[in-house]
């Protein structure tokens, strides 16, 4: 689950982040009202979305000559006409996509004198199964080209779970990006900090992009994106308050309500799969055979009717679809309680498109006479390879 940007540094703040003065607005009103409360005489006026890319980013109601997502202003008329802007409209960036996000709400902060930028994000290093700390001197809106062109600048530290943050540590972040003194001993503390909230809040990655350094000699987090374990959220009620249903996909969402992992693609053939890994292998083997999967779609190891039936309303749904297989081993969950499940979930959504089913495992002969004696035009298959080259000309017929 991921959070807006006000919510992260609010967070953030509560471990010891330098976080600058800021207020969440929903309204044009609320805005003005914001930037009022603040010193000023310079504001930031921040499109919330949950997507990076914000400054370089372009409204699509506004044209190719307006401003992106992210604007100074140095009078309340300004703020006012920035959040005017934003505030209804479609903002697209490098990471949204051609569809881009709409703008719902907004940050209003305090602005800053920055005098160098920097990059410091937490991640979880799968490879060492410890949390690493991603530091570099050359931080702001054009982090990817750094990572991609000059990759020794960035720098990338674990820290073993067993002593957790360690003064080592923070002498290590400020010496990779190349500050000495006070502002060595200010690195620390931010990391330290931002490793506490990491471990405090479940989370899986902390960036903060740019961290930066002001005029009067200051670390101050400038932006900052935060996403959390899903698997830990019932640890964390008052993360959940946080979550922004309106950023998330439809589809998605409602998979969510019924513990099932969707995720949508831009293919054609829809998939039910129970387990992560199989369901990479049939994507593959589909795409082998010269189309390519419309979404991924665990239903987990013990599917019901009620998983199997919100399955496949979730697949159909997508326009995009021209056929489904699923691909179910009977482990925990018997084939002929699967096959039940299928035959019921395709007359209640009235099926349209071609369906191929490949069980295996506890009582997958049951499970097939079940889906030959439907009445249903279902199409059994073999193994994973038959079922994929069935799909595909069941699909290649009709289309």
């Amino acid at each position: 689950m991921n959070i807006h940007e006000y919510q992260a540094k609010e967070l953030l703040a509560k471990y010891g982040a330098p976080i600058a003065a800021g207020h969440a607005a929903f309204t044009v009103e609320e805005a003005v009202a914001a930037a009022g409360k603040l010193p000023g005489p310079l504001y930031v006026v921040k499109a919330q979305i949950h997507a990076g890319g914000r400054g370089k980013g372009k409204f699509k109601e506004l044209g190719p000559d307006a401003k992106g997502g992210v604007r100074l202003a140095k009078t309340l008329d300004e703020v006012k006409a920035a959040a005017t802007d934003m505030l209804g409209n479609t903002l697209v960036t490098i990471q949204t996509g051609p569809a881009g996000k709409q703008v719902n709400r907004l940050y209003v902060t305090d602005g800053a004198d920055i005098a160098k930028e920097f990059y410091l994000a937490l991640l979880v290093d799968r490879a060492t199964g410890r949390i690493a700390m991603v530091a570099s001197t050359e931080g702001g809106m054009d982090i990817e080209e750094v990572a991609h062109s000059t990759p020794e600048k960035i720098h990338t530290i674990a820290i073993d779970p067993a002593t957790g943050f360690m003064p080592h540590h923070g002498r290590r972040i400020a010496a990779a990006l190349s500050l000495t003194g006070d502002l060595a001993k200010q690195a620390a503390k931010v990391a330290s900090s931002l490793y506490a909230a990491f471990l405090g809040t479940d989370a899986s990655q902390i960036e903060i992009n740019p961290l930066a350094v002001t005029e009067q000699g200051n670390l101050l987090v400038l932006d900052a994106k935060v996403g959390f374990d899903g698997n830990a959220l019932f640890r964390h009620p008052d993360l959940m308050e946080l979550r922004d249903e309106t950023e998330e996909d439809p589809a998605e969402l409602e998979a969510s309500k019924y513990d099932l992992a969707y995720i949508k693609l831009d293919g054609d053939i829809g998939c039910m799969v129970n387990g992560a890994g199989l369901a990479m292998a049939t994507m593959d083997i589909i795409k082998l055979n010269g189309m390519f999967p419309a979404n991924f779609l665990d239903v987990g190891g013990g599917a019901s009717k009620e998983k199997v039936t919100a399955a496949f309303k979730i697949i159909l749904a997508d326009p995009a679809v021209k056929g489904i297989l699923v691909n179910i081993f009977g482990g925990i969950m018997k084939c002929d309680i699967i096959a039940e499940g299928i035959v019921a979930a395709a007359k209640e959504v009235n099926l349209s498109v071609p369906l191929v089913v490949r069980l295996e495992g506890t009582n997958v002969h049951m499970g097939k006479d079940i889906l030959a004696s439907s009445g249903l035009p279902i199409v059994s298959a073999d193994d994973l390879g038959d079922a994929a080259k069935k799909i595909v000309a069941q699909v290649k017929a009709v289309s």
